[in-house]
């Protein structure tokens, strides 16, 4: 009798723990699609059984309640298997992935409508806890977030703030830290991560802070309570964010000492306006590549701070959607001057490779404007910011087709080398040339009211620029041929403030190869050298008090 007990017992035990064993792994989407479909009925049932545990009949529940749950699950299961899916469409590409995004959107919007319309019967038949509501939310905010991320429509980013709002204010990883389930936690701690990186791309500066304290806090709980091994790991993400915040080389104050939260995305009026009459290509910029292999580089989630920066250099403002190294040889061809490298893993001294294979071995981790030439079929903009950006000086253009290349200082002075953690001087004159200006000319800090005056004559400048490529008449007509699009405009009269700038600066005239480059080659003295612009920066200069590190006549021979 007590064997028999006993081993009852056991059974119901065993037969208790493989179906909980079963229930995560479709909760966890670790169960082949072919059979979770199998599976998801007895989990509807083992979840109705559960709910009548403590008292009353299994077949006292209604119809309607069992059809409930039942169509929650399927929704449920339905959303991971899309969710999941979106793992094995290709990084980049056209628009074949814009209809499985659809069909994901369309499942999560009704399982998060479906669970605001049943939530009581759903609370007492399946036992829906707040966290697992705050999961789905997390899932749709992942959505609209990789959505922008193809796109680059920053409207998204805001839909995929709502959601990530919403969980933390409605407080629905609350319990999480009640439960004795490390996976639970991790999946909050993911949370914090991804709603930061969110954050950061709005320019939301008060609200990362906030989030960072919060995610420091939940780590030290989430450490004290397990014994786990990813501690490092997640102390890391947050030293990772710390120096993100902190990687702006000049900070621009209000009146109470705040630090003012500028946006450099292109708004209506950033981008120098076309004069009537000014012959330009009919050229939009529809795809953009960024590339980022930096040592050391401040990061965070996947975004350097030169990726970042570039980001939102080519992105609008965000509207409701409501509303490289030298290396010796001779030139035979396209590979023959090295390229950018792609794998940065190299035993690196003072900025130097030292390449431990015969030098006569091209190098392979190595991105060589050969690589590029069948893409040149089409027109196409490129931006290298790389030691080596030189290489790209000798593109050449086996099609006819518009082709232009922003190439980088391949050195900066000795003052600056040592900057290059919080991110490249060259992609910080593309993305905001003013802050650039600032910090070449020595400056960490300044009031707003002088930061929005030097923006207001920035913009100025930007104008007479785009006047002098237009105007000029021996300009190589690929610049022009780009100059139609907003984002390429913008990013060419910076580009060429940027290299004036440098050409005019006391400590950059030390070296040509401080100065950036671009193919074609622009005309200096109607461009880069142009008098008229040279006053511009010299009048900047003054504005700023800092005139003394510009050279007053710049036009001597180098």
């Amino acid at each position: 009798m007590d064997k028999g007990g006993t081993n009852y017992q056991w059974q119901k035990h065993k037969e208790e723990k493989r179906k909980f064993c079963v229930l995560k792994a479709i909760e966890e989407g670790h169960v082949h699609p072919m059979v979770r479909s199998c599976l998801l009925c007895s989990k509807t049932e083992f979840a109705l059984k559960e709910t009548m545990s403590s008292g009353g009949a299994e077949d006292d529940i209604p119809q309607a309640e069992r059809k409930t749950v039942t169509d929650f699950c399927y929704l449920l299961d339905k959303s991971k298997q899309l969710f999941n899916g979106l793992r094995d469409l290709p990084q980049y590409g056209q628009k074949q992935w814009q209809s499985y995004f659809g069909r994901t959107f369309d499942v999560y919007t009704k399982l998060w409508k479906f669970q605001q319309q049943h939530r009581q019967v759903l609370d007492n038949r399946y036992g829906l806890k707040r966290w697992q509501i705050g999961e789905i939310a997390s899932k749709i905010g992942q959505l609209y977030y990789h959505y922008y991320l193809r796109t680059s429509e920053t409207s998204y980013l805001n839909e995929a703030f709502s959601f990530y709002s919403a969980i933390r204010q409605r407080s629905y990883y609350s319990q999480v830290n009640k439960e004795d389930r490390p996976e639970l936690v991790v999946k909050k701690l993911r949370y914090y991560a991804r709603f930061i990186v969110v954050c950061l791309l709005l320019n939301k500066m008060d609200v990362v802070k906030d989030l960072v304290k919060e995610l420091s806090d939940e780590i030290e709980d989430y450490t004290h309570r397990f014994n786990t091994e990813d501690q490092v790991e997640w102390n890391l993400v947050l030293q990772e964010v710390a120096a993100f915040i902190e990687a702006d080389p000049v900070m621009v104050l209000n009146d109470d000492n705040t630090i003012v939260i500028t946006s450099n995305r292109l708004s209506e009026t950033g981008a120098p306006l076309l004069e009537q009459g000014m012959i330009v290509g009919q050229l939009a910029l529809a795809d953009a590549l960024i590339i980022g292999n930096c040592n050391n580089q401040v990061k965070f989630s996947e975004l350097t701070i030169d990726m970042f920066r570039m980001l939102q250099a080519l992105e609008r403002e965000p509207m409701n959607l409501a509303t490289q190294m030298n290396k010796p040889g001779m030139q035979a061809g396209p590979y023959d001057f090295g390229g950018v490298l792609t794998n940065s893993n190299r035993d690196i001294i003072n900025g130097d490779a030292i390449h431990k294979r015969n030098q006569s071995y091209k190098e392979m981790h190595c991105l060589h404007p050969g690589d590029l030439y069948p893409f040149t079929r089409k027109p196409l903009f490129i931006i290298v910011d790389s030691s080596n950006s030189v290489a790209y000086k000798n593109f050449t253009n086996l099609f006819g087709q518009p082709l232009v290349c922003l190439l980088s200082p391949t050195a900066y002075p000795k003052a600056l080398q040592d900057q290059s953690q919080r991110g490249s001087l060259f992609t910080l004159f593309l993305n905001n040339p003013l802050m650039a200006f600032l910090f070449v000319s020595g400056l960490s800090s300044m009031r707003r009211g002088l930061w929005e005056k030097c923006q207001d004559y920035l913009r100025k400048i930007n104008r007479d620029i785009a006047q002098l490529l237009t105007h000029s008449r021996s300009i190589d007509q690929s610049f022009l041929q780009f100059f139609g699009d907003e984002f390429l405009r913008l990013l060419l009269t910076r580009f060429i403030f940027c290299s004036a700038t440098m050409r005019m600066h006391k400590i950059f005239r030390q070296e040509t190869r401080n100065y950036p480059e671009s193919y074609p080659q622009l005309p200096r003295d109607e461009t880069v050298e142009n008098p008229h612009l040279q006053k511009h920066i010299l009048e900047l200069a003054s504005i700023l008090d800092v005139r003394n590190v510009f050279l007053e006549n710049t036009l001597d021979d180098y």
